[in-house]
């Protein structure tokens, strides 16, 4: 239930062209999240391999895991209201829940209505927000999307920029 931007692609030859830009790492993406609590430090970055599990009693999930693939995520502090966080995340990598492991285990905090690294409450969807995309081209000028501010985002008191 991530909210914001979206990479579509209209036809076979440019969803090729998608996938070896995410592969070449030619793909910028900016992630706002609210997490809960307080999270020490302005900005950092965060290396935690990850790896997946799997319970009967909790299903699937990612966990940090040595022997798991290398996840990159670089974070800053925006912004804090009444003991929530607005933190932008720019992942170097791009692993199956990585921003929302990245926040519960490399923060501290999870993200707000999380329930799968969270408790899942505060808010009615993990609060999560894909705000921009860029896609570098060979020779042409780079696709950019930006989604607006959430509005759920600012009934929490927080505001864009």
């Amino acid at each position: 239930d991530t909210s914001g931007c979206l990479l579509l692609a209209r036809n076979p030859k440019a969803l090729k062209r998608f996938a070896r830009a995410f592969e070449e790492k030619r793909v910028a993406k900016r992630y706002l999240g609210i997490v809960a609590g307080h999270v020490e430090g302005d900005e950092g970055t965060i290396a935690l391999s990850l790896a997946k599990t799997s319970t009967e009693k909790d299903g699937w999930r990612m966990i940090p895991a040595r022997k798991g693939k290398p996840s990159v995520t670089h974070w800053r502090k925006l912004q804090e209201v009444e003991g929530l966080t607005l933190v932008e995340f720019r992942p170097e990598t791009g692993r199956t829940h990585q921003i929302r492991v990245h926040a519960a285990s490399g923060l501290g905090s999870a993200l707000l209505g999380d329930p799968v690294y969270g408790d899942g409450s505060g808010a009615s969807r993990t609060m999560l927000h894909a705000s921009a995309l860029t896609v570098e081209r060979e020779n042409r000028p780079p696709i950019e999307a930006t989604a607006p501010f959430p509005a759920d985002f600012a009934a929490l008191g927080f505001s864009d920029g």
